[in-house]
């Protein structure tokens, strides 16, 4: 059960010679790397057996053959079968909770961890290379080992260890996204690679070109790889159950952010209703430590005691109907495994008879003294209460034996009922069955609770029709989402030594490197520098040599002589310039291009296929005006004289090309809708 960390790593780009940890051997046979291999070859069936339905379904449609057809059709009801199989091995695999539990002999109830979402490679290497050569005009080649960096830490990244160290390996992948993305993706330029994910619940393969997806799957395996860490924690120790609750809070935490940072998902396992219900899972679980905190050290046989427990177990319950509830709703039930919610069911019940156990102890166990505080028993016990049966009062209870044991043989009557129906539910399911410590632990609990009613058992036990109360839940430690640091934690850019992203970025253009030749005059070199860096030329004299070599107004100094200067301040370009003889030197410099096209890319806002909205711009364009520097553009005029020039026209503020308008060339025709995103 032990994580293989191979032993070699790979520099973090810093520069500073320190490696980051590479992930899990993908060899090593532990519990969890056959779980993830039976995955990955189980999505890779799936993806087969459905790309098969695919291309009989394109068939059915396209033959009028009537013996094609029922050929087609029977290929297609075994494809069906055959998916639905694969479907229930993959349900089965998000069911082996065992591999994830942990490796002590403990006497605790399992807990539900989450899968790692599986990937296929990823090769950056010829795309980003190309795009170095062709939009910032540098030599791909040299970035290689850049590129080497990059794909080893996402490889690094499908087998990341069980441990704080994977957590921060998929941490620092994903912040190395955004800078990939400002490097190398542009809204106008498509790198040519493709990202599929499948879903950790269908296997369904999604394939997107731009990082969403990415940086969503991301997350979601870190807040899987907390919900691991929570599951293998020892919660037989303080320690372990510490380091449980942490880990379960950090994994709703991550699938909170997740949830409302990326709306949009194609994934159905990343789809809002999928991790709402996950979010209340992972608080339960969090939750369910949290009591076994306090029962840790012993619960202590005092009345007030078990009244604290029998509200704390009451909050269990309740926050694992909640989960059932949200698993059986559409659509999130027809994708969860069954073995979740019935163990969620399992929950429900346990936990609520456990609260009528602690309660029925109280009042059975315990009867009023002289000593005993008489105002602080009542208060506390109203408060367990919401109502209470006709003729019952919290302080008839406590002073009147008899109704105090009528009371108590009421809530153990229904803590029995309660482990009997949770022992019913847990025989339904047949991956349930195989996890014979939780079968263990309800039948401990039904025989505690059978030994207590037979304990208290009297001759007008069957006549006695008292329904016990409700208890309400209340905790003193409510398990909430936590955001974990790691996800704050700073990388330094794989392509630094591109430049500033503020200006080398793949949203701006620039001109190609040009030489200019810089002399002084009076030891002037005709022109100011400022800004950070890159440094900025400004106030240039026309006159001067470096003007008349090419220098212009606004350009950007990458490099003097054979020193790059891109990360250069003023003060440190102007070192390099003050010792500038009567030779010269050489300065490579770039000039910025407008981001934006000179026409705009639409000539009007498409809704269901009709035009809505006509641009100023596209109706005053004369497309017989091909040279942009010929072009005349009237001058704008100001907002208050629109209604001073327009009196005698319709109330519209922009006229439409009408039939007495001519046009040379018609405006482009612009599909309605852009898909950025492929599903298979």
């Amino acid at each position: 059960m032990t994580d293989a960390l191979l032993p070699n790593g790979h520099k973090d780009g810093k520069g500073d010679g320190k490696l980051f940890r590479k992930g899990c051997n993908p060899f090593a046979q532990t519990g969890r790397s056959k779980l993830q291999n039976k995955r990955a070859n189980l999505n890779q069936q799936i993806i087969k057996q459905m790309r098969m339905r695919a291309g009989a379904e394109n068939l059915l449609k396209a033959t009028s053959n009537n013996k094609v057809k029922e050929m087609v059709l029977l290929e297609l009801s075994y494809v069906n079968s055959n998916l639905q199989l694969l479907m229930g091995q993959l349900e089965g695999l998000n069911s082996s909770v065992e591999v994830y539990q942990s490796s002590q002999e403990t006497a605790n109830i399992p807990l539900i961890a989450l899968g790692l979402k599986e990937t296929k490679e990823v090769d950056f290497s010829t795309p980003f290379k190309d795009y170095i050569i062709s939009h910032y005009n540098e030599d791909g080649a040299s970035y290689e080992d850049e590129l080497a960096d990059l794909m080893d830490l996402r490889q690094s990244c499908r087998t990341p260890s069980r441990s704080e160290a994977g957590v921060e390996l998929l941490a620092k992948y994903f912040n190395h996204l955004p800078l990939v993305e400002s490097r190398f993706f542009s809204p106008t330029h498509h790198s040519g690679i493709f990202f599929t994910w499948y879903d950790s619940f269908t296997g369904v393969p999604v394939c997107q070109q731009n990082l969403s997806l990415e940086k969503a799957s991301m997350l979601f395996n870190m807040a899987a790889l907390y919900s691991q860490i929570g599951t293998r924690s020892d919660r037989q120790t303080s320690v372990g159950l510490r380091d449980a609750i942490s880990a379960f809070q950090k994994a709703a935490g991550i699938l909170n952010h997740l949830k409302e940072t990326f709306t949009h998902t194609p994934s159905y396992d990343m789809s809002p209703a999928m991790l709402a219900m996950l979010i209340r899972m992972m608080l339960a679980q969090a939750q369910e430590c949290l009591f076994e905190q306090l029962a840790l050290p012993g619960v202590r046989n005092e009345f007030l005691t078990l009244l604290r427990m029998a509200q704390e177990a009451a909050k269990v319950s309740e926050i694992y109907d909640h989960v059932h509830q949200s698993m059986i709703q559409t659509p999130v039930k027809d994708n969860v495994p069954f073995f979740w919610s019935t163990m969620s069911q399992v929950k429900t019940n346990h936990y609520r008879s456990m609260a009528h156990y602690f309660l029925a102890s109280a009042l059975l166990d315990h009867h009023m003294s002289p000593s005993d505080d008489e105002d602080k028993q009542e208060k506390t016990l109203s408060q367990v209460y919401d109502h209470l049966p006709d003729g019952c009062s919290p302080l008839d209870i406590l002073k009147k034996k008899d109704q105090r044991e009528r009371v108590g043989r009421a809530h153990i009557r229904r803590a029995i009922t309660g482990h009997e129906e949770a022992l019913r539910i847990y025989s339904l399911c047949h991956h349930l069955n195989k996890l014979e410590m939780l079968q263990d632990i309800l039948k401990a609990s039904h025989q505690r609770s059978l030994h207590k009613a037979s304990d208290n058992q009297t001759d007008e036990e069957f006549a006695d029709y008292l329904e016990a109360p409700d208890i309400i839940s209340k905790t003193e430690h409510q398990a909430e989402m936590e955001f974990p640091a790691v996800l704050k934690v700073k990388v330094m850019d794989f392509f630094r030594r591109l430049g500033p992203l503020s200006v080398f970025s793949a949203k701006q253009r620039w001109t190609p490197p040009r030489t200019v030749r810089l002399r002084t005059e009076d030891r002037d070199l005709g022109f100011t520098l400022k800004g950070d860096a890159p440094v900025q030329v400004v106030s240039l004299d026309p006159l001067c040599p470096a003007a008349a070599d090419g220098l212009k107004e606004g350009d950007y100094i990458v490099a003097v002589g054979e020193v790059e200067c891109k990360w250069m301040g003023v003060g440190e370009v102007m070192r390099l310039l003050k010792d500038v003889d009567e030779q010269g030197v050489d300065i490579t410099v770039i000039s910025m291009l407008d981001s934006n096209p000179t026409m705009p890319a639409k000539s009007a806002t498409f809704c269901g296929n009709l035009p809505k909205t006509y641009s100023m711009i596209c109706l005053a364009y004369d497309s017989d005006d091909k040279n942009g520097k010929s072009r005349k553009i009237s001058k704008k005029s100001s907002f208050l004289s629109w209604g001073l020039k327009n009196k005698l026209k319709s109330a519209s503020t922009v006229s439409l090309p009408t039939a007495e308008q001519s046009w040379n060339k018609p405006c482009p025709a612009f599909p309605s809708t852009y898909k950025d995103a492929t599903r298979y």
